[in-house]
């Protein structure tokens, strides 16, 4: 296939609908654990039937169905908001019709979630704030049995068969079932798109600073947000360009086509059956006449060779920590599930620096507490993961730069006169105290604080 036909397809595709002259709205989606306060394993028929009272109350619309009938995302007729499972039933998610205003969006979150905590409490049951399900032991880690979660959930156990990768892999390749994201997307706009793609990259040593959430309790603990190190080092990250950050310096839209053709495609569908296959880049793809992979039919999977189409780069999909949606939009995907009372910080903080990307940008560039150390972004950000801040790294004059930012931010919403500045007031807290919510976890713990209450406290809003 020709590539130009392609990089035409992938312009039309990621770049052309952030020309759109349009309003700016904001996307959220939210995903929680479900935690057996019992401390066995999330009974799924108990999700099945919290599923079908949630939408019988709301007047949801079931709009998907797995291989053996259950629910697993329903939508609202009415503002488009979707309670959904993300790759398996331990981990709900409720994603919301976009919205100008996020005490909109909040508004509807707190009456679902409080809905939603009162149906989980008969059984014994809580959804909470964590972005490692903090039972993940003993819960069944089993995808979703559809097509979709089905393919993903081989295509990361296949690691194994990667002998010459030379990369480490974790022994986690069921991470998805048990992980969980808080999620932002904003519409971007055409001409500033090289600038907010660096920009909010190099912004992310400072926002594992402020949200890490995610600790694999009992094994390292040091590691603050172990939910980089799932993807990173899974079949996602073979190809390095798929996941995290940029690392690199975007100058022009070719700059940023040239990257989206060096990421790679592993999945396809062929006559509504999902095929994986070996992770590849995008232009090695399009040149080769077929391809083999395999797709599951009857509990077993078999070998299939099919001929790549144009309409696969349907299927391509990337975890950067950035990335650029066919909706005109960035989705910032690095943060893990926050606290639930702390949830909309997120939003908040994204949705105030996008309008004022020119002050972040000179602020970063100007700064020499983190940067001009000669580390990388995603260096700084593996750095600022871990409970130890590197020697030369001044603590107090890092939290007085995460506040300047945080200002920023405070600022950008000021602007928008709805008064969602006040959303921030978490990260306030989080600077004075230095601390994030995953420190604060392991400060209860070492307290000798039982994680039950823990679970409960983060689950409160």
């Amino acid at each position: 296939m020709d590539l130009q036909l392609v990089r035409e397809q992938l312009y039309k595709r990621y770049i052309e609908p952030t020309k759109r002259e349009r309003e700016k709205f904001i996307g959220v989606e939210i995903e929680m654990p479900i935690v057996n306060l019992s401390k066995k394993a999330v009974n799924f028929d108990v999700v099945h039937t919290i599923t079908d009272s949630f939408i019988k109350h709301f007047n949801f619309n079931v709009s998907g169905t797995d291989d053996e009938g259950n629910i697993y995302s329903a939508a609202s007729p009415i503002n488009g908001d979707i309670l959904s499972y993300d790759c398996s039933y331990n981990n709900l998610e409720l994603s919301f019709g976009r919205e100008q205003n996020l005490y909109d969006i909040q508004k509807r979150f707190a009456e679902y979630y409080k809905f939603l905590q009162n149906e989980f409490k008969a059984y014994n049951y809580t959804l909470t704030g964590m972005g490692v399900n903090p039972y993940y032991k003993e819960n069944h880690n089993v995808p979703i049995p559809n097509g979709r979660y089905r393919m993903l959930f081989h295509h990361l156990n296949s690691y194994k068969k990667y002998k010459d990768t030379p990369m480490y892999f974790h022994n986690y390749p069921e991470y998805g079932t048990f992980s969980s994201a808080s999620q932002v997307q904003l519409d971007v706009s055409f001409d500033k798109l090289p600038l907010t793609l660096n920009t909010f990259s190099k912004l992310e040593p400072i926002k594992a600073l402020l949200f890490s959430n995610s600790v694999l309790l009992g094994e390292n603990e040091n590691n603050l947000c172990c939910r980089d190190m799932f993807w990173e080092n899974s079949t996602h990250g073979i190809n390095p360009h798929n996941i995290g950050m940029y690392n690199y310096e975007f100058t022009n839209i070719d700059d940023i086509l040239a990257y989206i053709e060096s990421t790679s495609i592993y999945c396809v569908e062929r006559d509504e059956k999902y095929i994986n296959f070996s992770p590849t880049k995008i232009d090695d793809y399009f040149t080769k006449s077929s391809i083999t992979g395999e797709y599951f039919d009857n509990g077993e999977y078999k070998n299939i060779e099919f001929t790549p189409q144009l309409s696969d780069l349907e299927y391509l999909r990337t975890f950067k920590f950035e990335d650029l949606t066919f909706r005109g939009t960035i989705e910032f995907r690095s943060v893990c599930c926050q606290p639930i009372k702390d949830s909309f910080c997120v939003a908040a903080f994204h949705t105030g620096l996008m309008d004022k990307i020119d002050e972040l940008a000179e602020i970063i560039e100007n700064d020499r507490i983190l940067y001009h150390h000669g580390y990388t972004a995603g260096e700084l950000r593996k750095m600022l993961i871990s409970s130890n801040l590197p020697k030369f790294i001044d603590e107090d004059k890092l939290y007085d730069l995460a506040k300047q930012i945080v200002d920023l931010a405070y600022d950008g919403l000021l602007q928008r006169g709805m008064n969602e500045e006040k959303l921030l007031a978490p990260l306030y807290q989080r600077i004075d105290m230095r601390t994030n919510p995953a420190k604060t976890m392991l400060y209860l713990k070492d307290s000798k604080t039982d994680l039950k209450d823990i679970i409960i406290e983060y689950g409160k809003i």
